[in-house]
């Protein structure tokens, strides 16, 4: 049995729907009570009181830990988790961390999120870390602007990274926890090329099939929307990384291509998969 953390979102859907149609039992776990596909158990579990994984980590031979916003709450012992998971038995680990451990190491949460890397690999467990850059699906914080006024707002129109599908993440964490030949490997994942947000904005329209205007954002306004949905230290990272990526931030990586023998895939097959959140 294989337990998916963050289910629901935009990797652990996809993940779970991979892992069961590739015949696993899947255990699906989320904050809040979800549809998951047929055959999979749902939980409901708050990743921020490890113990509550306890009972649903019985049996499970591999687990997919993403934490998400859970990493930076207060009171919040990530390491406790592994810690579950070791105890339960759980033979292998995937850890979704973030690219930022590299590229940025010294902000609080690469801090946090590498400590959390090295907690695993002093385990005893078998583990594979994932290491993302930036993800196509945050181009969602555009869909209101686009379905009511299209319009794409959004800082440093002009400059790109590397964005990553998230379901080539999910693809790959699929891969890391059914085949044994990922066990000890670190994923650098990326998409296929460096985009700007005006180029997404091009994109979006292209799928929609009518023009979206890009009004570029400053800095102190992109701030302030921002900090609406997360803490305002970490809007400042990722308006530093936004605003002037370091050549590490703008590699493309061979990884995706090397774990599923495809090329990631580019941002525009995401707008069009996803089109209807901006109609």
């Amino acid at each position: 049995m294989i337990v998916v953390t963050g289910a629901t979102g935009n990797i652990g859907r996809p993940l779970t729907q991979a892992l069961a149609e590739a015949g696993r039992q899947v255990t699906a776990v989320s904050r809040h009570t979800a549809a998951v596909p047929n055959g999979v158990r749902h939980v409901a579990a708050d990743l921020t009181e490890p113990a509550s994984l306890k009972p649903t980590l019985a049996g499970a031979e591999a687990l997919f830990l993403l934490l998400s916003g859970d990493l930076h709450a207060a009171g919040a012992g990530p390491a406790d988790i592994v810690a579950q998971a070791a105890a339960a038995g759980v033979r292998r680990v995937v850890l979704l961390s973030t690219l930022g451990v590299v590229t940025r190491p010294f902000g609080p949460t690469r801090i946090a999120m590498r400590a959390l890397e090295d907690a695993l690999r002093e385990s005893g467990l078998e583990w594979v870390i994932l290491r993302p850059g930036g993800f196509a699906s945050n181009a969602l914080w555009w869909a209101e602007s686009v379905r009511t006024q299209r319009v794409v707002a959004a800082p440093f129109g002009d400059v790109g990274v590397p964005i990553i599908d998230p379901a080539d993440i999910a693809a790959v964490a699929a891969a890391c926890l059914l085949d044994d030949r990922h066990a000890g490997g670190v994923y650098e994942l990326t998409g296929p090329e460096v985009i700007t947000p005006r180029r997404q904005s091009e994109a979006i329209a292209a799928a929609l099939g009518t023009p979206v205007r890009f009004h570029e954002l400053t800095r102190h306004e992109a701030k302030a929307a921002m900090a609406q949905s997360m803490p305002a230290e970490l809007a400042d990272d990722t308006l530093d990384i936004l605003g002037a990526p370091n050549p590490a931030e703008l590699r493309v990586s061979p990884d995706v291509q090397k774990v599923l023998g495809r090329a990631p895939r580019p941002f525009a097959d995401w707008a069009a998969r996803n089109v209807a959140a901006f109609r």
